[in-house]
C-alpha cells in the first residue's frame, strides 16, 4: 500500500507542475516531470489507464538516451509489505559510457579533418593580395603610432559595470535548487511534499515581483543604466572625433599624397546650390529633401539648430526677429569644427569665441543686405557649410519665425511673406519639416501647427519637436498634459516622430557642452521618464539629430533618381529648341557671351593706341579752335582791330590773350582732348565688324563706355603744364618763312570768312527772304522783318557815307536814322536801331579785313623790316599767327599726353569697369538679354544639374 500511496502523492505533484507551468502550452511529455513520476506506474490513477508497453514507448521518445539501446525490465509482482530488491543501474549506466567514448573519438578526428581539408580549400581559393598592398594607406600599417589603444581599453566598460548586465545568476542557482531537492536522500513522500512547498514560496516570489515598487525600481535602473552607457558611449564618441581628426590632420599636412574625394553631404549641397539659381520656366521643379525647420518666433528653432551643429552660428536677440531670411546649413563631417559662406573662401574656426562672433555678425549682415527696402523678411537664401568632427550629415534650411501679429517697424506685408516662404519650402513633396513647439507656452497659441497640418496632412515626412521642456515640466499642472502634446492629441497635426528636447536655461553665453549638460541632467531626474511618459529614445537632442538625419537619407534615397530622370528630360527638351533655333551657333551661357564681350572690347581699347600722331593732332587742333575761335574772334581780335592804332591794337592783343591763357585756355584744351578721346573711343565701339558683328553686345558695350568715361579723370597736373607751353606759344611774334605767313592770311581768312557767312546769315534771318526768294518760293516778310529791312537799308547809307566809322554809334545817330524812318510811315524802336547796327556793322568790318589779308599777302617783306617806310600795318596776321602756331603747338602736347598717359588709364578703367560688371550678376542679366541667351542659360543649368546629380547618385550607390 505504501507503494500505491507514494505514486498518487506523484501524480498529483505531477498536475500542480503542469497547472503552473509558464510559457508552454498544451500539456507536458513526460519527460519534464519529476523522476519520481517517472519512474511510478500510473495505473492506480483515477484518471490514466496507462499499459507497460506504452509507458516504454513514451520514455523511449522523450528519454535523453533514446539513441541507445534499452533492455527490457522485468517487474516482479507487487507484494504487500517491503521487500529488499537488488539494483544494478550503476554497471548498466557504467556500460553504456564507455560506448559513448568510440563515438566521441571518432566525431572528434572526423571533423578535424574535414575541417583542415575545407580550410585548405578555402586558403587556395583566395588570390594573392601582396600585389595590392600599395592600396591600403601606410596609415593602416601606422595605427598603432597614432591611436593609443591602451587609453580606449581604459574607456571600455570594466568588468563591474558589464557583470551588472548579467543575468542574477543566484536566482538561478535558487531555481536549479528547486531540482537538486528531488535528487536527495530521504523519503519518496517528503521529497514530493517538498517539491510542493518550494512550488508555493515560488508563487509568493512572483507576487513580489510583479508589485508596483519592484517595477519602479526596474525601470530607475533601467534609466541609470541606460544613460550611463549613454555617458560612455559619448566618451568613446569623443575619443573617435579626436583620433580622426589626428589622422585627418595627418593626412592634410601631406602625409599620403592622395586626392581626398569630395563628401556625399558636399555633392548634394552642390545640387541644391544649383538648384536655387535655377528658374524653372520649364516645370522642372526642385524637389529634392531638405530639412525645413519652421516653428512660431522664438519657439527655440535656432536653439534646435545650433545643438545639432554643435557651435552658436546665428545671431541672437531677446524677442525680436532675427532670422530674416533662409539659411540652408549644410553639416558634413570634418577634421575641423569650422563654417564657410558658399560665395567665400574665408573659415570661421567654431572653436574660437572670436570668429563666432564674426560669423553671427556676418550672418546678420547677409540677412540685411538680402532684406529690400521698405521690407522685413527676404526669400534669398544664404548658403553656409558647417564641418566638423561627428556631425550628423544633412540639409537644413531655417526658415523666418511664424508671427500672428505685425508689430511697429515691420512691413504691412510681413506676415503674408512668412507665410508664403515657409509654404514654398513645405509644399516640395520631399521635404522633411522639423515643426518646432515651444513646451513653456499654452498649445492653443500654436500657429505653425496648424500651417504644418495644411501640408502635411497625413504626417508622412513631419518630425515634432517641443521645445523647452523644462520650463514646461516646472509650469504646466498635469504632466499628462505634456504627453498629450508629445503624442500629437492636443494637435490636428500628424508626425513621424515626436521628440522632447532642452536647449538650455534661457542664456545666450551658455556653451554647447554646457547646454547638453544640463539636458541630460534633467532628463535623467525628470518625471516624464520615471512615469513613463516620455521613452528614452524621445529625449535630447542627440536622438533628435539621429533620426532626424536618418529620415533625411531615407528620403534622398527615394525621391533622387526621380529628380534625375525628370531633369533628363527636360535637358532634351532645351536642346531640340536650340537645334531647331540656332543651328549655327554655339551655346554660350551670360558668362560665356560676357567673356566673349570683353575679349572685343578690350580689343576696340588697344586699337586706340594705333591711331596715328598725325591723325590725333589734326582732329585736336581742329577741335580746340572750334571750341575758341569765337572768343578770339569776339574778344580779342575784334575789339583789338577797332582801335585802328597798331600800338594799342597790339596792346590790346597781348592783354587779352595773357588773361585768356591765365584762366580759360588750359581749361578749355583739357576738355577738347577729353572729349576727343571720348569720341574716338565711341567710335571703336560703336563702329559696325561687318558679319562677325553681334547686336547682343550693343547694350553691354555701351554701358562699359559710359561707365568707363564717368570714372575717368584727367591728370590735375596736365593744365600747369599746358598753361606755360601756351603762354610760351603766345609770346612768340617772330614768323621765319614766307610759307608760315602765307599759312597764317590763309588760317585768317577762313576764320573770318566763316564769321562773314555767319553774319549773313544772322541778316538774313533778321531782315526777311529778298525780292527773288519771295518771288520763287512765294515767302513774303513779317512786319518786324520789314522794319528790320528798313533799318538795315538807313544804316548801309550811313556806312557808304563813313566807311571808317567807330563800331558804336552815336545817340544823335541813333535819333537821326529813327526819324529818317518815321519820315517813311516806319515806328521803330532805339534797341531795334542798335542790334541791326551791330550786323550790319560786323558785316561791313569782316569784309574790309578780307581785303586787308588780300593786301597782306605781299607784306612779309614790309614784315621783315617791321614796316619801317610802308603804310601797310599786318599785325592782324601776325595777331592769327601766333593763334595758329599756339593751336598747334597745344595740339601736340594733348596728343602726347593722349598717347603716353590717358589711353591707358582708359584702358585700366575700362578693365575695372569690366571687372566690376562680371561680379554683378544683377548687371549682366540686364545687358545680355534675349531669348538666345536665356535659353543658353536654361540649358547650362539643367546639364550641370544633371551632371551632379549623376555624380551624386554614383556616389550613394557606391556608399550603400
Amino acid at each position: 500500500m505504501w507503494r500505491l500511496r507514494r505514486a498518487a502523492v506523484a501524480c498529483e505533484v505531477c498536475q500542480s507542475l503542469v497547472k503552473r507551468s509558464s510559457g508552454i502550452k498544451g500539456s507536458l511529455p513526460l519527460q519534464k516531470l519529476h523522476l519520481v513520476s517517472r519512474s511510478v506506474y500510473h495505473s492506480h490513477h483515477p484518471t490514466l489507464k496507462l499499459q507497460r508497453p506504452q509507458f516504454r514507448t513514451s520514455f523511449h521518445q522523450f528519454s535523453s538516451l533514446a539513441n541507445l539501446p534499452l533492455r527490457k525490465l522485468k517487474l516482479s509482482p507487487i507484494k504487500y509489505g517491503y521487500q529488499p530488491r537488488r539494483n544494478f543501474w550503476p554497471a548498466r549506466l557504467a556500460a553504456r559510457l564507455l560506448k559513448l567514448r568510440y563515438l566521441i573519438l571518432g566525431s572528434a578526428v572526423g571533423g578535424g579533418y574535414t575541417a583542415k581539408k575545407t580550410f585548405d580549400q578555402w586558403k587556395d581559393m583566395i588570390p594573392d593580395l601582396s600585389d595590392y598592398k600599395w592600396i591600403v594607406p601606410d596609415i593602416v600599417w601606422e595605427i598603432d603610432e597614432y591611436i593609443d589603444l591602451e587609453k580606449i581599453r581604459k574607456a571600455l566598460p570594466n568588468s563591474d559595470d558589464l557583470a551588472k548586465l548579467a543575468p542574477d545568476f543566484d536566482k538561478i542557482v535558487e531555481s536549479l535548487s528547486l531540482l537538486k531537492d528531488f535528487f536527495t536522500t530521504g523519503s519518496p513522500g517528503e521529497t514530493a511534499f517538498r517539491a510542493t512547498d518550494h512550488g508555493s514560496e515560488s508563487d509568493k516570489h512572483y507576487r513580489k515581483v510583479t508589485d508596483k515598487e519592484k517595477i519602479d525600481q526596474l525601470q530607475e535602473e533601467l534609466l541609470h543604466t541606460q544613460l550611463k552607457y549613454q555617458r560612455i558611449l559619448e566618451r568613446l564618441e569623443k575619443e573617435n572625433k579626436e583620433l580622426r581628426k589626428l589622422v585627418l590632420q595627418k593626412d592634410d599636412k601631406g602625409i599620403h599624397h592622395r586626392k581626398l574625394k569630395k563628401s556625399l553631404i558636399d555633392m548634394y549641397s552642390e545640387v541644391l546650390d544649383v538648384l536655387s539659381d535655377y528658374d524653372a520656366s520649364y516645370n522642372t521643379q526642385d524637389h529634392l529633401p531638405r530639412v525645413v525647420v519652421v516653428g512660431d518666433q522664438s519657439a527655440g528653432k535656432t536653439s534646435v539648430l545650433e545643438m545639432i551643429a554643435q557651435a552658436r552660428i546665428f545671431p541672437r536677440g531677446s524677442g525680436e526677429m532675427m532670422t530674416r531670411s533662409p539659411v540652408k546649413v549644410t553639416l558634413s563631417e570634418g577634421p575641423h569644427h569650422v563654417a564657410l559662406f558658399k560665395d567665400s573662401s574665408r573659415e570661421f574656426d567654431l572653436t574660437k569665441e572670436e570668429d563666432l562672433a564674426a560669423l553671427r555678425h556676418e550672418i546678420e549682415l547677409r540677412m540685411r543686405k538680402n532684406v529690400k527696402e521698405g521690407c522685413t523678411v527676404s526669400p534669398e537664401t544664404i548658403s553656409l557649410n558647417v564641418k566638423g568632427p561627428g556631425l550628423q550629415r544633412m540639409v537644413l534650411v531655417d526658415l523666418p519665425g511664424v508671427i500672428n501679429t505685425v508689430t511697429s517697424g515691420m512691413a504691412p506685408d510681413t506676415k503674408e511673406t512668412i507665410f508664403s516662404i515657409s509654404k514654398a519650402y513645405m509644399q516640395n513633396p520631399n521635404a522633411i519639416i522639423l515643426c518646432i513647439q515651444d513646451g513653456s507656452v499654452d498649445a492653443e497659441r500654436s500657429i505653425v501647427t496648424d500651417l504644418v497640418s495644411q501640408m502635411d496632412p497625413h504626417g508622412r515626412r513631419t518630425i515634432f519637436v517641443l521645445t523647452k521642456v523644462d520650463l514646461a515640466e516646472k509650469n504646466v499642472a498635469s504632466p499628462s498634459r505634456i504627453q498629450q502634446i508629445i503624442e500629437g492629441k492636443l494637435f490636428p497635426m500628424k508626425a513621424l516622430g515626436y521628440f522632447a528636447v532642452v536647449t538650455g536655461k534661457g542664456n545666450s553665453s551658455e556653451s554647447i557642452e554646457a547646454i547638453r549638460e544640463y539636458e541630460e541632467e534633467f532628463f535623467q531626474n525628470s518625471k516624464l521618464l520615471k512615469t513613463s511618459m516620455l521613452k528614452a529614445h524621445q529625449v535630447t537632442t542627440r536622438n533628435l539629430s539621429l533620426a532626424v538625419s536618418d529620415c533625411f537619407w531615407k528620403m534622398v534615397r527615394e525621391s533622387v533618381e526621380q529628380q534625375a530622370d525628370s531633369f533628363k528630360a527636360t535637358r532634351f527638351n532645351l536642346e531640340t529648341e536650340w537645334k531647331n533655333n540656332y543651328p549655327r551657333l554655339r551655346e554660350l551661357d551670360r558668362n560665356e557671351l560676357f567673356e566673349k564681350a570683353k575679349n572685343e572690347i578690350l580689343d576696340e581699347v588697344i586699337s586706340l593706341s594705333q591711331v596715328t600722331p598725325k591723325h590725333w593732332e589734326e582732329i585736336l587742333q581742329q577741335s580746340l579752335w572750334e571750341r575758341v575761335s569765337t572768343h578770339v574772334i569776339e574778344n580779342i581780335y575784334l575789339p583789338a582791330a577797332q582801335t585802328m592804332n597798331s600800338g594799342t591794337f597790339n596792346t590790346t592783343v597781348d592783354i587779352k590773350l595773357k588773361q585768356w591763357t591765365d584762366k580759360q585756355l588750359p581749361n578749355k584744351a583739357v576738355e577738347v582732348a577729353w572729349e576727343t578721346l571720348q569720341e574716338e573711343f565711341s567710335r571703336f565701339m560703336t563702329e559696325p565688324k561687318g558679319k562677325e558683328h553681334d547686336d547682343i553686345f550693343d547694350k553691354l558695350k555701351e554701358a562699359v563706355k559710359e561707365e568707363s568715361i564717368k570714372r575717368h579723370k584727367w591728370n590735375d597736373f596736365a593744365e600747369d603744364s599746358l598753361r606755360v607751353i601756351q603762354h610760351n606759344a603766345l609770346e612768340d611774334r617772330s614768323i621765319s618763312d614766307k610759307q608760315q605767313w602765307d599759312a597764317a592770311i590763309y588760317f585768317m581768312e577762313e576764320a573770318l570768312q566763316a564769321r562773314l557767312k555767319d553774319t549773313e546769315n544772322a541778316i538774313e534771318n533778321m531782315i526777311g527772304p529778298d525780292w527773288k526768294k519771295r518771288w520763287l518760293y512765294w515767302k513774303n516778310r513779317t512786319q518786324e522783318q520789314f522794319v528790320h529791312n528798313e533799318t538795315k537799308n538807313e544804316l548801309e547809307k550811313m556806312l557808304k557815307c563813313n566807311e571808317e566809322h567807330p563800331a558804336y554809334l552815336a545817340s544823335d545817330e541813333i535819333t537821326t536814322v529813327r526819324k529818317n524812318l518815321e519820315s517813311r510811315g516806319v515806328e521803330v524802336d532805339p534797341s531795334l536801331i542798335k542790334d541791326t547796327w551791330h550786323q550790319v556793322y560786323r558785316r561791313h568790318f569782316l569784309k574790309t579785313a578780307l581785303n586787308h589779308c588780300n593786301l597782306c599777302r605781299r607784306g612779309f617783306y614790309y614784315y621783315q623790316r617791321h614796316f619801317v617806310d610802308s603804310e601797310l600795318e599786318c599785325n592782324d596776321v601776325v595777331l592769327f599767327w601766333r593763334i595758329q602756331r599756339m593751336l598747334a603747338i597745344t595740339a601736340n602736347t594733348l596728343r602726347q599726353q593722349l598717347t603716353n598717359t590717358e589711353v591707358r588709364r582708359l584702358e585700366k578703367n575700362v578693365k575695372e569697369v569690366l571687372e566690376d560688371f562680371a561680379e554683378d550678376s544683377e548687371k549682366k542679366v540686364k545687358l545680355l538679354t534675349g531669348k538666345r541667351v536665356q535659353l543658353a542659360e536654361d540649358l547650362k543649368k539643367v546639364r550641370e544639374i544633371q551632371e551632379k546629380l549623376d555624380a551624386f547618385i554614383e556616389a550613394l550607390h557606391q556608399e550603400k
